[in-house]
């Protein structure tokens, strides 16, 4: 037992506790905490992500491990304190004045000189100079003279208390505002992390802390208009929830924008109402600014949706029906595709509403790199300076609102969209819907690009896709244009191009022959038939040509379109040739979007929700008070030097006058010991270098 209380006591053993604790945050520095499991199954795949989650990495500062090697540093930091003050103490009272005369003269710093007249009375005066200069000075009477013992810097002492005394307090602070006591009540007092569905209300009393809980940290979610008392606690198998002694309630929820659409504030006007007194107060609670009641801490921590109001339409994209939809946010709804059979069923959940987007439009929207750029000096000058600096340059522009939401099948398989609200212009000269589809939610979104018409709207581009859809429609289009670009006294070329254009626009429509097998369609069927009926030598030559003819049947075909809406036909000018460019990319790209139709934000009623973070603390003040005594134990331990000084005073061997030996220890030695040593030889030795 006494070496085993000699290992936990010891400074090796606290060093071995600090490398782990040290390896452990920085695990959990670098490993993002607290995500979904799904999440660490993409990135570190099947095998690491079981075994990273049962050794509470995911978790670390919560984890259990963690906290036991916080309480052993405590522990054997406080064993070494406990096992070092007394000796600090009574050697913070002892001035070592037994020390003999021959013992002097080993010391590094070491002087001896013939000082005159009585030893007792040189002596005395000799501490009188010292306890002037700051010394604390002890005399001692001996039967042929005086030692003078003086001490200076006992701070230095004091500063290895208060550092591992520091060390302690901040270890007891992390403690108490980490899992530590909820953890307690969990293992002794019966708590259980909820792991179900439902609301608030559906949670058990088992999965409840009550407002007497000593440390918390939560979430709490408040929408517009609102009031709730009840925090989430997160844990790692679940939540807990906390019950608080107030509720808030969420006057307005105020964010403000710098000009390029960057947000600059994030502010919340809120009312707290006590439980117990039934006051009411209001406050604005800001990021980085707080507001406290009965203990608790409130912090801006985020904002989300509070439940908005959403009018999507349908937008037949794939060869689907156009409709209307209402819901929202966080609610679903449920479509048929298809045949309408149980298989087919589909829900709609509404995920988000961001109201503002800001996208970087810089550099033009060109990439690459410019060879003729490409120098050392360009490379240094872009990367030096002052810190705001950026290669690139940055274009932030608000593209206006946005819509989230997913379709999941009967199977739970779920597909994520993102569309903008409005058109977007990328720099092209053809502002474009952008339609965001990814399956994954650890993918980025792969967007179709879908050109708005002359009145800013997808009605352009839908009637073209249905006209697309129309046999009757493309022959006609076909016929109009082998009509028009053919002689009319030569009908045989007209009736050879018209064939021609007929099998280019069925293959683009997905209504050809598919080669190989290959149910393909837009310019990738193109692609594939010529690949399969021409030499290689020839595809260059006859893709621009089926190109041209291809681009000139669908732009008849979009003529006919609006001759069949009652619109007026397109000029061909530089603007429509950009449309149909887009048009045509679109039209091809739209054969391989995942769903019949895409949901287009047509209105919506913003209601706004604050997440608060709500936070009882304890050990703050207990970590502040650790701080204060680590700057000043570092200080103490770096700055101050302790030394000790003897002078021994006897009578001359002669009989007239006295002869010191002095002799100065230091903890350190450092060039200012050098010095204060000649500046003592001088005052008390008269000693001059």
């Amino acid at each position: 037992m006494r070496r085993g209380l000699e290992l936990l006591s010891s400074m090796r053993f606290s060093i071995s506790l600090l490398t782990v604790i040290c390896i452990a945050s920085v695990i959990g520095t670098v490993l993002k905490q607290g995500e979904p499991l799904v999440n660490y199954v993409n990135q570190f795949g099947p095998f690491w992500a079981p075994l990273f989650l049962n050794l509470k990495l995911n978790a670390v500062y919560s984890a259990s491990w963690f906290l036991l090697i916080l309480a052993f540093l405590v522990v054997s930091t406080s064993l070494c304190i406990a096992r070092n003050t007394p000796k600090i103490l009574a050697d913070l009272k002892v001035y070592k004045e037994n020390v003999r005369e021959q013992s002097l003269k080993a010391f590094h710093h070491r002087a001896e000189a013939e000082i005159g007249g009585e030893a007792g009375v040189r002596a005395r005066e000799i501490g009188e100079a010292l306890s002037g200069g700051g010394w604390k000075v002890r005399l001692q009477q001996r039967e042929n003279g005086w030692m003078v013992a003086a001490k200076r810097g006992a701070a230095n002492k004091i500063g290895y208390i208060a550092a591992h005394s520091a060390i302690v307090l901040i270890c007891l602070g992390g403690l108490l505002d980490g899992d530590m006591i909820v953890r307690a009540q969990m293992w002794m007092g019966g708590k259980v992390p909820f792991t179900g569905n439902g609301t608030i209300a559906d949670v058990p009393a088992s999965s409840r802390l009550g407002p007497g809980n000593p440390t918390f940290r939560g979430n709490l979610l408040v929408a517009e208009g609102t009031q709730s008392g009840t925090a989430i606690l997160n844990q790692t198998d679940g939540i807990l929830l906390q019950e608080l002694p107030f509720t808030i309630e969420l006057k307005k929820f105020i964010v403000g924008y710098y000009s390029t659409g960057m947000p600059k504030l994030f502010a919340s006007d809120i009312v707290i109402h006590d439980r117990e007194t039934g006051q009411s107060v209001p406050a604005r609670v800001e990021v980085n600014h707080p507001v406290s009641w009965r203990g608790i801490d409130i912090f801006q921590s985020s904002f989300d949706d509070g439940g908005s109001s959403v009018t999507l339409d349908a937008v037949p994209v794939n060869g689907g029906e156009p409709f209307e939809v209402k819901g929202t946010i966080g609610g679903s709804a449920q479509l048929t595709r298809g045949k309408g059979t149980p298989a087919d069923k589909l829900t709609l959940e509404f995920t988000g509403l961001r109201v503002i987007n800001v996208e970087n439009f810089g550099n033009d929207g060109k990439g690459g790199v410019d060879a003729r750029k490409v120098d050392l000096r360009d490379a240094l000058d872009a990367r030096l300076g002052a810190g705001n600096k950026t290669q690139n340059k940055k274009e932030l522009r608000n593209v206006g609102p946005s819509i989230s939401y997913k379709l999941r099948d009967a199977a739970g398989q779920a597909r994520e969209f993102n569309n903008y609200m409005l058109p977007v212009d990328l720099g092209d000269g053809v502002p474009v819907f952008l339609l965001g589809e990814r399956d994954n939610p650890a993918d980025g979104y792969r967007f179709l690009r879908i050109p708005a018409d002359e009145n800013g709207k997808l009605d352009g581009f839908v009637r073209v896709r249905q006209a697309l859809a129309d046999p009757a429609l493309r022959a006609e289009a076909v016929k109009r244009y082998a009509a028009k670009v053919t002689d009319p006294a030569r009908p045989e070329l007209a009736r050879q191009l018209a064939a021609s254009t007929g099998r280019a626009l069925d293959m683009f429509a997905g209504a050809g022959p598919a080669p190989k097998g290959k149910p393909v369609s837009g310019l990738q069927a193109i692609s594939d038939f010529m690949e399969a009926t021409l030499p290689e030598a020839e595809r260059q030559r006859a893709g621009e040509v089926l190109i041209r003819i291809l681009n000139g049947a669908l732009f008849e075909l979009t003529q006919l379109s609006r001759e069949r809406a009652g619109l007026a036909p397109l000029e061909p000018n530089d603007k429509t040739q950009a449309f149909m460019t887009q048009a045509v990319l679109a039209l091809s790209d739209a054969q391989a979007y995942p769903e019949p139709v895409a949901f287009e934000l047509k209105d919506f009623q913003q209601v706004q929700a604050s997440v608060f973070q709500v936070t009882r603390g304890p050990g703050r003040n207990v970590v502040y008070l650790g701080c204060a005594l680590l700057i000043l134990g570092v200080f103490a331990m770096l700055y101050v030097r302790e030394r000790r000084l003897w002078c021994w005073v006897a009578p001359s061997a002669g009989g007239a006058g006295s002869r010191c030996t002095m002799a100065l220890s230091s903890n350190r030695k450092t060039l200012d010991a050098d010095r204060e040593f000649d500046a003592l030889k001088q005052q008390l030795l008269g000693i001059k270098e």
